[in-house]
């Protein structure tokens, strides 16, 4: 059976104006446990900024998020896909393009997000990224201990 986008993607994604301080994003991400939101004005998608955009293209340089805004950081116009398609075009893209996430977009509105770790739970639920991707953060994720 093929599977659709719309089958293994999260609804709802979570989103954020262009002119929010990133902190805003920073803390979405954290409270809802997500990799990344969607940027959108309006209905409109904008871009896709990730915890990554914000670890390494501000606070490694010293930028404070607090006064940075969302625009300056996140990937405009991000690759996108639509909820019809089948789920192995997502991985396509997502290997194509070197992402680990797309925004679900439908007739220009966002709709949904599919990541890797959906991807994986979907196809096989028990790889080692299906299992990271349903663990719940464990105190400390994040901090490497030599």
């Amino acid at each position: 059976m093929v599977q659709l986008v719309e089958d293994v993607m999260t609804p709802d994604p979570r989103a954020v104006e262009p002119d929010s301080p990133l902190v805003d994003a920073a803390q979405l991400m954290r409270d809802e446990d997500l990799g990344g939101v969607l940027v959108v004005e309006g209905d409109t998608l904008v871009g896709l900024v990730t915890d990554r955009d914000i670890a390494l293209r501000v606070v490694a340089d010293g930028g404070d998020p607090r006064i940075i805004d969302v625009r300056s950081v996140c990937t405009p116009d991000p690759v996108c896909i639509g909820p019809e398609e089948e789920a192995s075009v997502a991985v396509e893209l997502m290997r194509r393009h070197a992402v680990r996430r797309l925004p679900v977009v439908e007739d220009g509105r966002p709709v949904g997000m599919v990541s890797l770790g959906d991807l994986a739970e979907n196809r096989d639920p028990n790889s080692a990224l299906a299992d990271i991707s349903r663990a719940a953060p464990s105190p400390g994720q994040g901090t490497v201990m030599w």
